[in-house]
C-alpha cells in the first residue's frame, strides 16, 4: 500500500472529526471547559385581572423572535384555565380562557433564555407597506418630510436616523409641527416614524423589549424600531437615535398592540420581571439539540447509563495514553517493555498517585524478579513458570496491602489496583531481557516504562483534555490518523543521534 492511500484516508479520519467536532461546539454549543456554565436569564410576565360575570378570555404576547437569543424552557402557569399558543403578527400567542372565575386572578408566564450568536430574525422579507390614509394637508406634509429627509440622507439606515431626529426636535421641524398639529399623528415617536416609513415605501415596525440584567427584579419594556432595507432588519432607538440592538437587549413582542388584551374582565395589569442564573452548559447543550431536533445526544456517551459513563470516561483516555506512548517510542526512542504496559500502570496511578504509585510498582517487580530468578533455577516450562509468578505477585500485593494497613499508609491499599497480569508479564520479560542482553538493558527499560508510564499518567490525568475527549469522542479519529501517519516514519529516533554521533564527520582545525 502506497504512502497516498495513507496520507488520504488520514486526512478524511482527520476532516471527519473535526467537522463534527465543529457542528457539536459552535451549532449546539457542546462546552468546550469542564464545569463551563451559561448564563441563563428567566424571564417573566405576570398578568394579574379581575374576571367579570361572562367567560374569561386573557391573550399574552410570548417572545418569539429573538436575535441574539433562544428560549431554553418555557412554562405557562394558571389555575383552571384552558391555555393555547399560536401564531400571530405580533408573534407568537398565548391565550388563557376560562368559563367562569371569581375573584382577582394572576397567569404566569415564564421563560429561560440564553445568548445564542447564531440566531437571527427568521422571518421573510416583508412586502412595501401600503400608503398611509391622511387628509389633504397632512399628506402634504408627509411628502414634504420625505422629501427633505431624503435629500439628507443615502440609503435606508441614514434615512430612518434622519427622520427620527427631526421627529424628536417637532417643534423645530415645520413638517412634523404642521402634521402632528392635525391630529393625524400619534404621540409615540415610534409609531409616527412607521407613518412616514410607510410614506417612503420602507418597511417597519415596532419592537418591544426588554434589557436583560444580573440584578433581579422587574423590568419596564422599551421600544425599538425596525426598519428592513431590502435585506436585513435595521434596529435604531428612537430616542437616541443609535442603530443596532442593545447589549443583552430581548425582544418579546412586535406591533402597535399591548402586551396583554383581556376580553370579559377589567383592571388588565402585567408585570415584568428578570433573574440571571449560571446554568450547567452540557444541559443548554442538550436542551438545544433537542429543540434543532438533532440526534447528537442519542448517540453520545450521555446517553449512556451514569455508572457506565464512568467507565468510558476511564477508556476514552487509554488511546491517549497510547498515542503518549507512540511519540515516545517512536520519535524519541525510549524504551519500555510492550506498548499498553505503561499506559495500564498509568490507569493504576490514577488511584494510587504517581509517586507512591512509581515506589509501589518498583518493589512489586523488584521482588517478582528475585523469584523469576530462582525460579530460572527449577528448570520449570513456560506456562507453569508464568503461573507461579502471577501467584507470588498477587501474594506480594496483598502482603504489601495487609502492611500498609498496620502502617497506616493509606496509598499501600491501592497497590490492588495494578493490573497483576501486566505485572507478571513484565517480571518475565525483563527477566529475559537481563539474560539475554544484560543487567543494564533490562534496568534502561524498566526505567523508560517507568518515565513513560509517568508521563502518560500526567497527560491522561488533564482535566480538560480529559472532558474534550468525553465529551467529543469523535477527537479519536485525529489519534488513528496521527497514528497512521506515524506508522511510515522510518527516520532517526531523537535517543539515536547519540548512538552515531561517532559517526559525524569531525570539525576541521583552522
Amino acid at each position: 500500500m502506497n504512502n497516498r492511500h495513507i496520507y488520504v484516508l488520514s486526512a478524511v479520519l482527520a476532516l471527519i472529526g473535526l467537522t463534527l467536532f465543529a457542528y457539536k461546539s459552535q451549532v449546539l454549543g457542546f462546552p468546550l471547559q469542564p464545569q463551563e456554565q451559561t448564563r441563563v436569564w428567566t424571564i417573566e410576565a405576570a398578568v394579574r385581572f379581575d374576571p367579570g360575570p361572562a367567560a374569561v378570555k386573557a391573550t399574552l404576547r410570548i417572545p418569539n423572535l429573538t436575535p441574539g437569543f433562544s428560549i431554553l424552557d418555557e412554562n405557562f402557569i394558571s389555575r383552571g384555565f384552558g391555555h393555547a399558543t399560536r401564531s400571530a403578527p405580533a408573534g407568537r400567542e398565548s391565550q388563557w380562557t376560562l368559563r367562569q372565575a371569581t375573584g382577582p386572578q394572576t397567569l404566569y408566564y415564564r421563560a429561560q433564555v440564553y445568548r445564542d450568536a447564531s440566531r437571527i430574525a427568521e422571518d421573510t422579507t416583508p412586502p412595501f407597506p401600503e400608503q398611509p390614509v391622511l387628509d389633504e394637508p397632512s399628506r402634504i406634509a408627509m411628502e414634504g418630510l420625505i422629501a427633505e429627509v431624503r435629500r439628507q440622507s443615502a440609503d435606508v439606515a441614514s434615512f430612518t436616523t434622519e427622520l427620527l431626529r427631526h421627529i424628536n426636535h417637532a417643534e423645530r421641524d415645520p413638517y412634523v409641527s404642521l402634521f402632528m398639529s392635525r391630529g393625524s399623528a400619534p404621540a409615540d415617536a415610534a409609531e409616527l416614524a412607521t407613518i412616514f416609513l410607510a410614506g417612503a415605501s420602507i418597511p417597519a415596525r415596532i419592537a418591544h423589549g426588554i434589557q436583560l440584567r444580573s440584578v433581579p427584579g422587574p423590568v419596564q419594556s422599551q421600544q425599538l424600531l425596525e426598519v428592513h432595507d431590502g435585506v436585513q432588519w435595521l434596529y435604531f432607538d428612537p430616542k437616541t437615535l443609535e442603530q443596532g440592538l442593545p447589549p443583552d437587549f430581548l425582544i418579546w413582542w412586535r406591533g402597535d398592540e399591548a402586551i396583554a388584551s383581556l376580553e370579559g374582565g377589567s383592571n388588565l395589569d402585567v408585570t415584568l420581571a428578570v433573574q440571571q442564573n449560571l446554568l450547567d452548559s452540557m444541559v443548554v447543550a442538550e436542551r438545544r439539540a433537542e429543540l434543532t431536533g438533532s440526534h447528537a445526544m442519542d448517540f453520545s456517551l450521555f446517553a449512556l447509563p451514569i455508572a457506565t459513563q464512568a467507565v468510558y470516561a476511564v477508556l476514552m483516555m487509554i488511546p491517549i495514553g497510547a498515542l503518549v506512548i507512540m511519540l515516545l517510542r517512536n520519535f524519541i526512542g525510549v524504551k519500555t517493555f510492550g506498548t499498553f504496559m505503561p499506559v495500564l500502570v498509568a490507569l493504576a496511578f490514577r488511584e494510587t498517585r504517581l509517586l507512591w504509585g512509581i515506589v509501589l510498582f518498583a518493589i512489586i517487580v523488584s521482588l517478582g524478579l528475585l523469584i523469576r530468578f530462582y525460579l530460572e533455577k527449577l528448570r520449570l516450562l513456560l506456562v507453569p513458570r508464568l503461573t507461579t509468578v502471577l501467584t507470588v505477585v498477587v501474594l506480594l500485593m496483598a502482603g504489601i496491602s495487609v502492611l500498609s494497613q498496620k502502617l497506616e499508609l493509606q496509598p499501600g491499599l491501592s497497590i490492588a489496583l495494578f493490573p497483576m497480569v501486566i505485572l507478571s508479564m513484565t517480571i518475565e520479560r525483563m527477566s529475559i531481557v537481563w539474560e539475554e542482553r544484560g543487567a543494564s538493558e533490562a534496568i534502561q527499560e524498566g526505567i523508560g516504562s517507568l518515565l513513560v508510564a509517568a508521563v502518560a499518567y500526567v497527560i491522561m490525568g488533564i482535566a480538560w483534555l480529559e472532558h474534550l475527549i468525553f465529551v467529543f469522542p469523535e477527537l479519536l479519529l485525529l489519534v488513528i490518523a496521527m497514528s497512521l501517519l506515524a506508522g511510515r516514519y522510518t527516520g532517526y529516533r531523537l535517543l539515536e543521534l547519540r548512538r552515531f554521533k561517532a559517526l559525524a564527520p569531525s570539525g576541521s582545525g583552522p
